[in-house]
């Protein structure tokens, strides 16, 4: 016996923190959020600046 089955994929929009990587959908799709809900970090949104020692 074969059985096939269909699976449909859909796209959910949601936001990823540049700090930790963390990906989530809010619940308020209207506003921007102020911090990551993993982290805390209000700077969610700006990557992280790599610092590199000069010899």
């Amino acid at each position: 016996m074969l059985f096939i089955v269909m699976t449909k994929m859909i796209k959910i929009d949601g936001w990823r923190c540049e700090r930790c990587s963390h990906e989530w959908t809010p619940r308020n799709k209207q506003e921007k959020p102020k911090v990551c809900p993993k982290c805390k970090s209000p700077y969610w949104d700006t990557p992280k600046k790599v610092v590199t020692e000069k010899e």
